[in-house]
């Protein structure tokens, strides 16, 4: 299988679409699934064009991977999580969606289970505020 340029994780990358970023460097972005299974639902994305974890550079995962331990660590705290689920998926029979490399990061509470992807975004309103909750626990 190819990356495809065109997949909705490569246009926000390059700005044609908006998102509710929480964290950004040179080599990864993090921003708000619009569509959560719980609040504080992030998605940690890398920059290079890796369809998945099957043909990434392991640069790009080593990178990736540090991110996404900032990120679970920021939500736990600022959703007062019990704990937090890290997902991510490989081609479709892997679950997977939009081919950019991606992880899920779920900020989980106890006896609360974890919502379906409805395919119903978000208000606009609650994923700005997740995103500033996010921010501030990054700072």
């Amino acid at each position: 299988m190819t990356y495809d340029d065109n997949n909705i994780f490569a246009k926000i990358l390059r700005g044609e679409i908006p998102s509710y970023s929480v964290y950004e460097d040179a080599d990864v972005v993090a921003f708000m699934d619009v569509m959560p299974q719980a609040n504080g639902h992030v998605l940690v994305v890398p920059k290079a064009p890796s369809r998945n974890i099957l043909d990434a550079h392991p640069t790009v995962l080593a990178k990736a991977i540090a991110v996404v331990q900032k990120l679970a660590i920021a939500t736990k705290a600022a959703f007062d999580a019990d704990g937090v689920t890290v997902m991510q998926f490989n081609e479709a029979s892997g679950g997977q969606s939009v081919f950019h490399l991606h992880f899920h990061v779920i900020p989980r509470s106890d006896g609360v289970p974890l919502a379906r992807h409805s395919g119903q975004m978000e208000k606009p309103e609650i994923l700005a505020a997740n995103a500033g909750k996010i921010r501030a626990a990054l700072a």
